[in-house]
């Protein structure tokens, strides 16, 4: 498996991608695919960076933010017909080994009815830290 860095030309691929990942994990997240690449553009401008996983093709990607002593994923996807193939542990192998610091503290939150999602993070070191709850406004 090889990585890049994303870059704009890859703004179409990440943004579909990221459309999926929304849906696969069920989040609430409203926007349509133009304010997704609009918020993708802005992250991958700014503070965050997208590195592409590729074999034959393009496979997986990662959206993470880096400060002094944490890194956060915000975002992580491998396209629906290649899961369950160890593509996600061996990127993720990659970013420990090659591209992450070791001396950093790793962070993702994950939904809680991520069942699938909590195993994954779970089977290669991350471990619950804390929980979010939340109330909702009533609809009115």
């Amino acid at each position: 498996m090889i990585f890049r860095k994303a870059g704009f030309d890859d703004l179409d691929l990440l943004t579909e991608w990221n459309h999926q990942l929304i849906a696969d994990e069920g989040h609430r997240n409203p926007m349509g695919i133009t304010e997704l690449k609009n918020r993708m553009k802005k992250w991958i401008s700014g503070d965050y960076e997208s590195v592409i996983f590729s074999d034959e093709e393009d496979l997986a990607y990662v959206l993470f933010k880096e400060n002094e002593s944490e890194i956060y994923l915000r975002q992580f996807f491998v396209k629906r017909d290649q899961r369950r193939k160890g593509i996600g542990k061996k990127a993720m192998g990659i970013l420990f080994d090659q591209i992450w610091p070791a001396n950093k503290r790793l962070t993702v939150d994950v939904l809680i009815k991520n069942k699938t999602g909590i195993a994954f993070w779970k089977s290669i070191g991350y471990r619950e830290y804390c929980l979010s709850l939340e109330k909702l406004p009533k609809q009115i």
